[in-house]
């Protein structure tokens, strides 16, 4: 697929991210396979994966359906806050890229890389790849330069996740389990390349707002594919009624 078909096919849908993390019950390689084969079959038109592996493994039972692809730590480091770890380097994009991802997303926010590579570096290589670069961002001046820096697509995944987010975030009053829609229409209003909200939607009417605030396309994770999480939430909110 060409990159413009890839974004036609991004555009006002639904995209499901099927993660699970290392030494969690659904990290298995065929519990994962059945996951991505679940939500495509639920209507789902894009997806968003973690690592080599599950990555081939859809690209070789789907093959024409648009995956954005990352790399991140089999362990989240308790410090994550302060750390880039989604697809860090060149040589973590062009390991998503072998293993068929459209899109190569990674933090997009303006720390140093443990690689010691600049941002520009990243997106660079990516798009002399002939892929998409998606920059994770946590701030609008985080998007802002990103755009600046040639990237395709921009998400919102990293707001409240970083350091400076959560500092930003807690003096605007921002509420830390709800999707970051303030920051959604900054970047509309800023940038003019495609964004995605991502990030703490639990309902499909928050999916609507998104669109209804020019979001490119939208992505959802734990609502759909971590039954351990809403397990969590149902049971930290129902028992509130006790």
């Amino acid at each position: 697929m060409g990159n413009t078909e890839i974004l036609n096919k991004l555009k006002n849908q639904i995209i499901v991210s099927v993660q699970s993390s290392f030494g969690e019950p659904l990290y298995d390689e065929n519990v994962m396979i059945a996951m991505i084969k679940s939500v495509i079959s639920g209507g789902a038109t894009a997806l968003r994966l973690a690592g080599e592996r599950d990555i081939k493994n859809a690209r070789k039972n789907f093959a024409d359906i648009p995956i954005i692809g990352i790399t991140k730590p089999k362990i989240i480091p308790e410090n994550f806050e302060e750390l880039v770890y989604i697809t860090p380097s060149a040589e973590d994009c062009r390991a998503v890229i072998n293993a068929g991802a459209d899109v190569v997303a990674f933090d997009g926010t303006m720390r140093k890389r443990p690689s010691g590579e600049s941002l520009k570096d990243i997106i660079d290589f990516i798009r002399s790849e002939g892929k998409l670069a998606m920059a994770d961002v946590s701030t609008l001046s985080e998007a802002i330069n990103a755009a600046n820096l040639g990237c395709d697509i921009i998400s919102t995944t990293l707001s409240g996740y970083t350091k400076e987010s959560i500092e930003e975030n807690a003096a605007a009053g921002k509420n830390p389990e709800e999707p970051d829609y303030t920051l959604l229409s900054e970047i509309v209003k800023n940038v003019n390349c495609p964004v995605i909200l991502e990030g703490r939607i639990w309902q499909p009417e928050q999916a609507s707002k998104a669109f209804e605030l020019g979001a490119f396309a939208v992505v959802i994770g734990s609502a759909i594919t971590r039954p351990h999480e809403i397990t969590k939430r149902f049971i930290k909110k129902g028992l509130k009624a006790l």
